[in-house]
């Protein structure tokens, strides 16, 4: 049996396996041409008659096994010649195969890829070093607003993954200067980290490499913000405390109806736009809602957000709440013709339960007003919640008297217990209004199937708050009382209600007049002397409206 040499067997031993497979092939192929040429001139020479010299030889063979030609010694009269050159043929594709496998291939495998390469020029941008949710939502959030971004990604496939799918991604470590220094660091305008425990090291060095850098840093709790504030933070965001005061808000934001009439009423009402709706994806301004006469959009809930009123070139959603004013007849009239909505009297709520008491749900019960009745349920004691127990067991929720609130807000660990939770408080209490916080944004369409009212995702949510500080936006609006006030209409005579219904920035609008006790809210309508008229608005609004307008 043929054994390697004890010099090939030594170099072997001393080599990679990488190595050692190269050392191995390159032997075996210059062995192969060499016998192959020795057969070759043995077999032109007496088998065919034709003699040839041994580098002739060699040509030939060179030029059989790499498919280029065979020159003047085709064709072969002898079948043994035939099938020997036939075999070099077939040896040679073999070759070049094995070639691709163990030289081209890992060749290009193990060529580090400069992602960086794959960068625009970057000034004025956003870095965002490290991103624990999911990227992709706000990658795309910056892509839709046209929002020139680096993500430094800490691992290598993750930041291939995303830069071959079209992102501004690049592998790197944010502690490492150099890494950042790869994204443009110094030219950037804002910094996004989300690094956890690394976060104050991958500030500060961000902030050595650009000492005019915004930054704005998310945390899993509150109580890291005053550090972080102290090492160059501008903005913390603890997203799941976000959240869960972002329910409660949306769950207490009542109107306060400060106007009667002796006619019809003017009612205030919350209208969800629920899955399937065919108000999804349509323009605010173009909804029946918008475009009715007789009735006013007085605010809107997007994504947790509460916008007083609603630009026109908002996109409605399957999470989108609008809120409108008008006769209750005509918004019942008109709501009961749409698909997929539900209307909900805007009022105080009575009594709020709170599932889960973690972050979120602290955050929510500390946003509730004071005069709110809460019961909080936990499945454990340390929080000292109200009841302790299981929150998807139909018991521990009749224990908290689901049946008797008003809304539940449901904050609690994981995405499958929140859907089981909503599911059993929808079979429990049909009528109880119920907001949930979700982690994965696709997540979103199975709590509402599950009966869930509103739904917000940490990822949509943490998203939508980056947009709106790259765009110089407070990231939190502070949610007030709606009001509906009377007040007399003599600054406003002469005008229709169309003309003094806009104005998006004031933070009231005029929902209609009354004349001689009849509630006229016909957007053509034309404000007369002795009328009065309806404003709807938040506090803020509100006092803003009485301060300059004189309707003394």
């Amino acid at each position: 049996m043929y054994t390697l040499p004890t010099r090939l067997k030594s170099a072997l031993r001393d080599r990679t396996r990488r190595q050692r497979l190269l050392l191995i092939y390159a032997v075996g192929l210059v062995s192969l041409v060499l016998v192959f040429t020795v057969t070759y001139y043995w077999g032109m020479r007496t088998l065919e008659d034709q003699p040839r010299s041994i580098f002739q030889a060699f040509n030939t063979v060179i030029e059989t096994m790499t498919t280029t030609g065979y020159g003047a010694d085709a064709p072969w009269s002898t079948p043994t010649m035939n099938v020997f050159v036939a075999t070099m043929q077939v040896s040679g594709v073999v070759i070049g195969f094995i070639t691709l496998r163990v030289l081209v291939i890992p060749l290009f495998e193990r060529t580090p890829l400069n992602l960086d390469d794959r960068l625009s020029v970057k000034t004025d941008h956003v870095v965002v070093a490290e991103y624990q949710r999911d990227t992709e939502v706000l990658l795309d959030e910056l892509e839709a607003l046209d929002v020139d971004y680096v993500l430094v990604e800490f691992d290598t496939e993750e930041a291939k993954r995303l830069s071959d799918e079209g992102y501004q991604a690049i592998n790197g470590d944010p502690e490492e200067r150099a890494d950042l220094d790869r994204a443009s660091i110094g030219q950037a305008s804002l910094l996004i980290t989300d690094a956890e425990d690394r976060t104050a090291s991958v500030v500060l060095t961000a902030l050595e490499a650009n000492e005019d850098l915004r930054v704005i840093s998310f945390t899993p709790s509150t109580r890291r913000k005053a550090a972080l504030a102290e090492i160059g933070v501008d903005r913390s965001i603890a997203p799941h405390a976000l959240i869960g005061q972002r329910l409660a808000e949306k769950a207490t934001t009542p109107v306060s109806v400060d106007a009667p009439t002796d006619g019809e009423a003017v009612a205030i009402r919350e209208v969800l736009v629920r899955r399937e709706s065919p108000l999804h994806g349509i323009r605010v301004g173009d909804s029946p809602l918008a475009s009715h006469p007789n009735l006013t959009l007085v605010a809107g809930w997007f994504d947790g957000e509460l916008r007083l009123p609603p630009s026109p070139d908002d996109r409605l959603t399957p999470n989108t709440v609008l809120v409108v004013a008008g006769p209750e007849r005509v918004i019942d009239d008109v709501t009961s013709e749409m698909a997929n909505v539900r209307t909900v009297r805007a009022s105080r709520h009575s009594r709020i339960v709170v599932a889960g008491l973690g972050e979120g749900g602290t955050a929510a019960i500390e946003a509730l007003p004071s005069d709110v009745p809460t019961t909080s349920i936990d499945e454990s004691a340390d929080g000292t919640p109200d009841i302790v127990g299981d929150v998807t067991e139909p018991e521990t929720l009749r224990a908290a008297n689901i049946d008797a609130a008003s809304a539940l807000v449901v904050t609690v660990g994981d995405d499958a217990t929140a859907l089981l939770t909503v599911a059993m408080a929808r079979s429990l209490a049909p009528d109880v209004e119920i907001l949930v916080r979700v982690t994965d944004t696709e997540k979103t369409t199975a709590a509402f199937r599950a009966g869930a009212d509103y739904v917000l995702s940490v990822q949509r949510v943490c998203a939508r708050l980056v947009a709106a500080e790259v765009h110089g936006e407070r990231v939190m609006d502070p949610v007030s009382q709606i009001r509906l006030v009377r007040a007399d209409a003599g600054p406003f005579v002469g005008e229709s209600l169309a003309t003094v219904r806009r104005g998006t920035e004031r933070g009231w609008t005029v929902v209609g007049l009354v004349r001689d006790g009849t509630v006229y809210t016909d957007e053509h309508a034309t404000i007369e002397p002795g009328d009065e008229v309806f404003v709807a608005g938040s506090d803020e609004g509100i006092q803003r409206f009485e301060r300059t307008v004189d309707t003394s």
